[in-house]
């Protein structure tokens, strides 16, 4: 398999996808902690992401309560998202489903930390924001930096 992503996607090609398929029919373990999405390259995983969420969900998601999340994930660089949620002042179920929608769209991503532990990493630092005034083809983009 080519690469897990930390935004909860796999890339990889139709080929790789099956024979893991038939991993996992043979081993239904093996699909424990594994992305349910596959993408054939980041490029495809970011825009279908970005196709995802409107411009006006990404606006509500970019609050500035969410941005010092990013922010505290950028200055502290946190060891856990209890550790985040420590500096930041939110309830930890609350943050994990504010950073489970960053993920979603590839601005954060997540690490394995000890003790099962997941430790949140900035990945984007730019998102864009192409709104329609009218309303019908507003679209999203993540920046990742290379």
């Amino acid at each position: 398999m080519k690469k897990a992503s930390p935004a909860g996607y796999r890339v990889g090609t139709l080929r790789e996808f099956a024979n893991w398929t038939k991993q996992v029919v043979r081993e239904p373990a093996a699909a424990r902690d594994v992305p349910k999405q596959w993408f054939d390259s980041e490029e495809t995983a970011r825009k279908t992401a970005a196709d995802q969420i409107s411009a006006e969900a990404m606006v509500k998601l970019l609050s500035p309560g969410n941005l010092a999340v990013l922010n505290a994930i950028r200055q502290h660089k946190p060891a856990s998202v209890r550790a985040l949620a420590a500096l930041t002042g939110r309830k930890e179920a609350s943050l994990s489903r504010t950073l489970k929608r960053f993920a979603d769209l590839g601005i954060v991503g997540f690490q394995n930390g000890p003790h099962r532990t997941r430790i949140p990493a900035l990945i984007a630092h730019r998102v864009h924001l192409d709104i329609d005034l009218t309303g019908h083809h507003s679209a999203v983009a993540v920046d990742v930096p290379r």
